[in-house]
């Protein structure tokens, strides 16, 4: 009698172990299965251009490729926004106050930093100087430091500008405190992280876009002049504003908000001569789409990570639609 029992008891556990996996089992993959459902890629454009822009209002670095990190995009040593030209105090310098700093190249070359600008001898000097004290500076309203370059770089930035004022460069370590691009717009989620740039890790803008702005004033104008990281060919002007989440390889990208501009994009990339006028005034006429932004017409979008990943030039890109 007894062992009846056990047995009956023993079968009955198994049956109801059996039966829980299945449950299990079953629940998972109905939630795998509505999950894939939900998310549907369309294909809206083209990689056309990734762009790294290693010093804050400095030149662009054109990449075939380029890994899309949480701070931004990086190949090689280069990391975008991660050095920053500063006054003594501490204050970000652009070309907002200097518009012949949109001309300094910034490399990275076998353990070397390199600076070029017209007119300069090259300066090369070791690229990691970790005895060289750490700054506090100030990006807008945000503080952060970062870890000084050193004299030599402090008196070429200081002789190229030749504003009577001394400036010095500095570069933005994995140890030290990023900021939070949430503090510069509370639209941006709780986790996103940057160095220098004015607020997110990307900004992506369609090659249509700049081709139409140059058609409403007759000239050409080059993507340059808006310091983009990603530009989608193959779609139509201002399709970026709908693309609230991208794929691109194993990339996704969250769209938090529309890139305001200002003055700088009035810097021709070519000569750092600034006009203070157009196509600021022209982007005013048909791009103030976005209230927050008052005065600031939209040009390009301003993209969070969520899932990082390589670029490639020529990577299809997808509208995610869940």
């Amino acid at each position: 009698m007894d062992y009846c029992v056990n047995l009956f008891t023993q079968n009955r556990t198994a049956a109801l172990y059996v039966t829980g996996t299945t449950v299990a089992l079953l629940g998972l993959g109905l939630g795998y299965k509505y999950i894939w459902k939900q998310k549907k890629l369309i294909r809206v454009g083209v990689v056309s251009q990734l762009l790294v822009h290693p010093m804050k209002s400095g030149k662009a670095v054109l990449v075939d490729t380029a890994e899309c990190l949480r701070m931004g995009l990086k190949c090689g040593e280069l990391q975008d926004r991660h050095w920053l030209v500063i006054t003594e105090d501490g204050h970000m310098l652009t070309g907002r106050q200097q518009p012949r700093l949109v001309l300094v190249s910034l490399t990275c070359e076998n353990g070397q930093l390199c600076l070029s600008a017209p007119e300069m001898d090259e300066l090369r000097v070791p690229l990691h100087q970790g005895t060289n004290p750490i700054f506090n500076c100030r990006v807008f309203s945000s503080d952060i430091q970062g870890r000084d370059c050193g004299e030599e770089v402090s008196s070429w930035l200081t002789r190229y500008l030749a504003a009577g004022v001394t400036f010095r460069l500095v570069h933005f370590e994995p140890s030290l405190k990023a900021r939070s691009s949430a503090d510069q717009d509370s639209r941006f989620p709780k986790d996103t992280q940057v160095a220098y740039p004015d607020a997110a890790p990307v900004m992506l803008m369609s090659m249509a876009s700049v081709q139409d702005l140059g058609n409403r004033l007759d000239c050409d104008f080059s993507v340059y002049q808006f310091r983009p990281s990603i530009v989608v060919g193959d779609c139509e002007p201002f399709a970026e504003d709908s693309w609230d989440y991208v794929q691109i390889g194993q990339v996704e990208l969250q769209r938090v908000m529309g890139c305001g501009r200002c003055v700088l994009t009035t810097v021709d990339p070519e000569t750092g001569i600034i006009s203070r006028k157009e196509p600021l005034n022209t982007l005013k006429t048909y791009r103030l789409i976005d209230p927050a932004q008052k005065a600031s017409p939209i040009f390009g979008q301003y993209y969070a990570l969520k899932k990082t990943g390589v670029l490639h030039v020529g990577d299809p890109v997808y509208k995610i639609n869940y």
